[in-house]
């Protein structure tokens, strides 16, 4: 049976990173208005409670991809899943937002009202479908299948006789003693699983990659903060950090775009240096692409080339002709025993959690629009979605515009509109796909995703420009329209 249908000021999609975070905004700086977060699981995290494979971890530092407002006080400067998922709860419990999460809650679809200034939402509730009103809706759902992940479609896969684990659902209860295991891929998630699996009780972990990727070795402490925790308080040591680690990574990423060759130079001779003597670097650690082309992956104190060294863990650079009863034979001709396969081949995209949107009666494809400041669809009323940066801390963009929607919110209240609406960009401005990254789930996905244009309508990827535009630029800038609906005014 349906419950009867709830009107609040704020519908939030989703319990994760981004939806925490908005909620905490809106808790602090609008605390007059009413807000829900509906989440699909039964659990807050997202990505942090999802993913449970040995070793998860961010590959950012967690001074910048915590929150601004709550420091970040571990040692682990790149911590474990265990940690942040901790932290997150740590955040929900100090805002008081446990009351405002509705659990086992997916919203199937949205609709916008015009007349009535408001979207209603259709949800799959635990006990039946229930209603959810609300003048904002903030898709906060990720970018990525939650169900599922990308695997190819490998040639004689039901000939395996082993088993075959794919890290978006890690069983808690598998048991690798003395097995082989192959890890497929070589991007963020197999840097992460095949040290934890080396160190672990498999009797060997292989990493089968089609093409290399570039790595960084970074300190698992930030030995910066440490020192400047010592001398100020919490709060000042880590928002230091926060400005000293954002600019780092932003001029690091600006000499990747900037000075390529030499870039790449850097980055295989730091790997080589980590490795034995007359390891083959050139096949398995030098890609084909410049820096940034794709995303360059964090090893915490150089696991992964430790686990090389070692001897626990190896690396094979070559394509897959098809799965046998024993393990995988290569285009090469070689063949490699396997008893668990771990296809880390990437995610598929999903645009604002695979709801179905509509403004008055009228079907939103995400892919055909243009979005606005990174956080609105062109002509798409009162409805912010969070997508963070793809070359530093995803956060840094939920504390930006989390501030910026509640100056939004207080311009509106003081005027008394009720709606805003970014105008349509001109039809003859030059668009492209909004993410800059050319790796395979970007490829595969990007006809699901909006774009990006000039302008307003651009999609910087430097954290300082973004932060002028949310925290400085006014609100009422020309192109975002304000209104108002007489019928709850008069």
């Amino acid at each position: 049976m349906a419950d009867p249908i709830q009107r609040v000021d704020v519908a939030i999609v989703g319990a994760g990173v981004s939806g925490i975070g908005m909620a905490m905004h809106l808790r602090t700086r609008m605390p007059h208005l009413s807000f829900v977060v509906l989440e699909a699981r039964s659990a807050i995290g997202g990505t942090w409670d999802l993913f449970r494979y040995p070793g998860v971890r961010s590959d950012s530092d967690l001074f910048t991809y915590g929150y601004a407002s709550k420091p970040w006080t571990d040692d682990d400067a790149i911590a474990a899943g265990d940690k942040i998922l901790r932290y997150l709860d740590e955040a929900v419990t100090e805002h008081g937002l446990h009351d405002a999460i509705r659990f086992g809650r997916r919203v199937r679809a949205a609709s916008w009202s015009s007349p009535d200034a408001t979207w209603n939402l259709t949800v799959d509730g635990p006990d039946g479908p229930e209603r959810v009103e609300a003048g904002w809706l903030l898709a906060t759902t990720g970018y990525y299948r939650y169900d599922h992940g990308y695997t190819p479609p490998f040639a004689g896969l039901d000939r395996f006789g082993g088993r075959v684990v794919h890290p978006q659902h890690w069983p808690a209860d598998l048991d690798l003693e003395g097995r082989s295991v192959v890890v497929v891929g070589s991007g963020a998630t197999a840097a992460t699983l095949v040290p934890a699996l080396a160190d672990g009780s498999a009797s060997h972990v292989t990493m089968l990659q089609r093409s290399p990727s570039y790595f960084l070795s970074l300190p698992r402490e930030d030995r910066l903060n440490r020192r400047a925790r010592r001398r100020l308080s919490p709060m000042r040591a880590y928002a230091w950090t926060r400005r000293k680690n954002v600019a780092m990574t932003a001029f690091f990423y600006s000499l990747c775009r900037a000075r390529p060759a030499l870039m790449r130079r850097l980055l295989v001779r730091g790997v080589a240096r980590q490795l034995p003597a007359g390891y083959d670097v050139a096949t398995h650690f030098t890609p084909r692409y410049d820096p940034w082309d794709q995303r360059v992956c964090v090893l915490p104190g150089g696991d992964l080339f430790a686990a090389i060294s070692a001897g626990r863990a190896s690396v094979v650079t070559d394509t897959i002709a098809t799965f046998t009863e024993y393990g995988i034979r290569l285009d090469s001709g070689a063949e490699l025993a396997a008893d668990v396969v771990v296809p880390a081949t990437g995610l598929e995209l999903l645009a604002l959690g695979g709801m179905t949107v509509s403004v008055d009666g009228r079907t939103v494809d995400p892919a055909t629009r243009v979005v606005y400041k990174s956080a609105m669809l062109a002509d798409v009323p009162n409805l912010v979605f969070v997508f963070g940066y793809v070359n530093a801390s995803w956060t840094l963009k939920v504390d930006l515009i989390g501030e910026w929607l509640c100056r939004c919110l207080a311009h509106m209240t003081r005027h008394g509109y009720d709606t805003a609406r970014p105008a349509e960009p001109d039809p003859a401005m030059p668009t492209a796909p909004m993410l800059g990254l050319d790796a395979g789930y970007v490829r595969r996905g990007s006809h699901l995703v909006p774009k990006q244009g000039t302008g307003v309508w651009r999609v910087p990827t430097a954290f300082r420009d973004d932060e002028r535009r949310f925290r400085r630029d006014p609100v009422d800038d020309g192109v975002l329209r304000f209104s108002r609906v007489r019928s709850r005014t008069g």
